[in-house]
C-alpha cells in the first residue's frame, strides 16, 4: 500500500508542481519557525513565544529520539521508481517526518494561542499540505507523515498549557530554564565529539545535535534575559519591524558562517548555541543600548 501510494505521488510529477510543493515545504523547516518564534520574542509576547518554541522543541526531540532508535531509509533510498526531490532537507532517517512534526507542532501550537477559527483552519491546511509534500517528494512514506502528525499535534496538545503556565511562575521558570539549559548544552557538546569521532551514527545524531544546541542558547537566554533584562516588546509598528529585520540579518549571518567554517558538527553546536542565545538575550541586550529616532530597538526595563 505504502509503495503504491509513492508512485501514485511520483505519477503526478512536473516542473510547475516541483516548484509548487518544495515552496509548500519550507513552512515545516526550521528557518521559518525560527523567524516566527523570534518575531513572538521581540515584537510581539515573550510569553506565548516561549511556550511555542517549547512545544516545538519537546516535540523535535521526541521526533529526534524515535528517529535513531527506528533507523527507518527513506523511499527514494530504497524504490527505484521514485525520485527524491529536496534531498538536502532530508538529512536524519524517516520515520517519523520532522517536516510534518514540527508543521504538526507549531501550527498546532499557533491554533492553541490564539483560538481563532480561521487561524485553526489555516493551520490545520498548513500541516495537511507540509505532510502531503513529503510524499510528493518521495522523502517520506505515508506511517511516516502519519507518525509526524501524531507526534507532533499529540505532544504540543499535552504541552501547551504547562509551558504557558511555567512561564508565569517565575521560580520554576528559572530552574526550568537552568536546567534545561544546561543539560542540553552538555549533550549536545558531547554529541557532537562522539559523532566527529566516529563513536555515535551521524545521520542520527546531527539534527538532534542542532535541536540540543539551539535549545541550550535559549533556555539559557531565557534565564538571563528573564532575571536580569526583562525587555519589553512593545513600541511603534516601525520600530518592531525595525528590530525584527535588523535581528533576522544576523541570524543569517549566523547561519551563514556554515559556508566559512565548514560542517564539523562543533561549529554546527557552536552556530545553534549563538542563535538561541542571539534570540532571547544577546540582541534584546543590544536593543536596549542602542537608540534609533527617539526611541529604543526594545524598551528599556523601568526601575523602580
Amino acid at each position: 500500500m505504502q509503495v503504491a501510494i509513492m508512485e501514485f505521488f511520483q505519477s503526478l510529477s512536473s516542473p510547475f508542481l516541483d516548484k509548487l510543493v518544495t515552496l509548500i515545504t519550507m513552512f515545516g523547516e526550521e528557518s521559518v519557525f525560527i523567524l516566527a518564534i523570534s518575531f513572538f520574542l521581540w515584537c510581539y509576547s515573550k510569553e506565548k513565544g516561549f511556550t511555542l518554541f517549547s512545544s516545538l522543541f519537546t516535540s523535535l526531540l521526541g521526533m529526534g529520539i524515535i528517529k535513531a532508535i527506528v533507523r527507518a531509509p527513506r523511499p527514494f533510498q530504497v524504490l527505484p521508481s521514485v525520485a527524491g526531490k529536496r534531498v538536502q532537507t532530508a538529512t536524519g532517517y524517516s520515520f517519523p517526518s520532522g517536516h510534518t512534526t514540527g508543521a504538526s507542532s507549531f501550527y498546532s501550537g499557533l491554533a492553541l494561542t490564539f483560538k481563532k477559527r480561521w487561524l485553526s483552519i489555516t493551520s490545520a491546511v498548513l500541516i495537511l499540505i507540509v505532510g502531503l509534500s513529503r510524499l510528493y517528494l518521495g522523502v517520506h512514506w505515508p506511517l511516516d507523515v502519519f507518525g509526524g502528525l501524531a507526534l507532533g499535534i499529540g505532544v504540543t496538545f499535552a504541552t501547551h498549557f504547562w509551558f504557558k503556565k511555567l512561564y508565569l511562575d517565575e521560580e520554576r521558570f528559572n530552574r526550568f530554564s537552568l536546567i534545561l539549559g544546561i543539560v542540553a548544552f552538555v549533550v549536545a557538546l558531547t554529541t557532537a565529539f562522539l559523532v566527529e569521532g566516529g563513536v555515535a551514527d551521524r545521520v542520527a545524531f546531527s539534527d538532534p545535535l542542532k535541536l540540543l544546541s539551539l535549545a541550550a542558547g535559549g533556555y539559557l537566554g531565557f534565564l538571563w534575559e528573564r532575571r536580569k533584562l526583562n525587555y519589553a516588546t512593545t513600541g511603534p509598528i516601525w520600530i518592531k519591524l525595525l528590530r525584527f529585520v535588523l535581528g533576522v540579518v544576523v541570524v543569517v549571518g549566523i547561519q551563514g558562517l556554515k559556508a566559512l567554517l565548514g560542517s564539523h558538527l562543533a561549529i554546527s553546536f557552536l552556530r545553534y548555541l549563538l542563535i538561541g542565545l542571539w534570540v532571547t538575550a544577546l540582541y534584546p541586550l543590544l536593543g536596549t543600548k542602542i537608540k534609533i529616532g527617539s526611541t529604543y530597538l526594545f524598551e528599556k526595563p523601568t526601575v523602580s
